[in-house]
């Protein structure tokens, strides 16, 4: 097993990153990962490429470890959102789901249904946003085959209660989308059908890095509608086209970039080696640390403070004539997070390191005396 200081030395992005929710520096280990297989691919030595075709397995081995799904039934994706029209593309009836989730959920949810006519968008009503167990109770239609979540709302922070919404939603499958949260919240995934996400934040694996995990039932349930001639039991089906594997290997559409899965592989071997719960306690200890900061400068967080409720997303939201202010002093003191729709989120990472912290600092002393004129 890995120290979470060990997992920590193992990153060394310039300190003021702070938005990994948008997208995460490559780890050390899945940079020099790919610089070593892009060397291999570059040279084409005798003998030297059948290394690439033994990626698709560690990638999923790797998963394995960090889900607790069996491999199986894990399939590599090159991110979230094509693992979303895998999905909704195969499910037949309605899917609830909030229209204000990160537009890849509710997007893929109406092509399904303009192009096919066999899964309905049923539209949950929400708290501002957070889906909870209660709201999904209340609004739970009989013709409803699927519930469709974020494991981690992308504008709010906040957490999603996947074991109490499986237990409201009984025997329907429950698909989430993790990518907010995937690599550092300790989710029961057993809980979910379907679990998606992408490796380029929270994992920092790089973009054109995911996986796609299924339950059994999930694979008894879902049409493989994109699936390629890759995801077939055999290697190449010339001549005639045979079905679709029985596997999660059904939701491959062509063959994987290996240097990707490699990629990923190392950041999930990583993860799995610290375990997830401890990476989940230092990302909470430093988000912590953050609210405190923004609580000290009269900074208004509009997240969760319960730890129960949130990950890695603090969410500021100055008043409206301000907000260019706070962007402004976060940029001018080398802090880097996103702003839209009239708020400023922060996304902390276990790494996250102690002069991040002063750099923060001294943007909010910048915007609290600049306000304050």
């Amino acid at each position: 097993m890995t120290t979470i200081d060990e997992y920590i030395t193992a990153f060394s992005e310039e300190p003021g990153y702070l938005d990994y929710g948008r997208f995460g520096p490559l780890s050390t280990a899945a940079a020099e990962e790919s610089l070593a297989f892009t060397q291999v691919l570059q040279r084409a030595r005798h003998g030297s490429l059948d290394v690439f075709a033994e990626q698709d397995a560690r990638v999923r081995a790797a998963a394995s470890e960090v889900t607790g799904f069996p491999a199986d039934r894990i399939v590599f994706q090159p991110n979230t959102t094509q693992g979303l029209m895998h999905t909704m593309f195969g499910l037949t009836g309605g899917v609830l789901l909030s229209a204000e989730e990160f537009p890849s959920l509710p997007i893929s949810a109406v092509r399904a249904r303009e192009a096919l006519h066999t899964v309905q968008p049923v539209w949950l009503e929400t708290d501002h946003g957070k889906v909870t167990p209660g709201q999904i109770r209340e609004q739970l239609e009989q013709n409803v085959a699927a519930v469709a979540v974020s494991l981690v709302d992308s504008r709010t922070g906040y957490l999603c209660d996947i074991e109490g919404i499986r237990q409201v939603i009984g025997d329907r499958l429950l698909i989430v989308d993790a990518i907010q949260g995937f690599g550092v919240v300790d989710a029961p995934w057993e809980a979910a059908d379907v679990v998606l996400s992408g490796g380029q934040k929270w994992c920092r694996a790089g973009w054109g890095t995911g996986i796609m995990a299924l339950s059994e039932r999930a694979l008894e349930q879902l049409t493989p509608v994109f699936s390629g001639f890759s995801a077939t039991e055999e290697v190449e089906p010339w001549g005639h086209v045979p079905p679709p594997a029985p596997d999660a290997r059904a939701y491959r559409v062509s063959n994987p970039d290996p240097i990707a899965q490699a990629r990923l592989a190392a950041s999930l071997e990583e993860i799995a080696g610290v375990g997830v719960p401890a990476i989940n306690a230092a990302v909470a200890g430093r988000v912590s640390r953050a609210i405190e900061l923004a609580d000290e400068y009269a900074v208004a967080v509009v997240s969760s403070r319960d730890e129960q409720e949130r990950a890695g997303i603090v969410v500021l939201e100055p008043p409206a004539e301000q907000v260019t202010l706070l962007t402004a002093s976060l940029h001018n003191h080398g802090v880097t997070a996103s702003t839209r729709l009239g708020q400023v989120r922060l996304s902390i990472h276990a790494a996250t390191s102690d002069e991040t912290f002063e750099m923060l600092r001294a943007a909010f002393v910048s915007y609290s005396t600049a306000a304050s004129y």
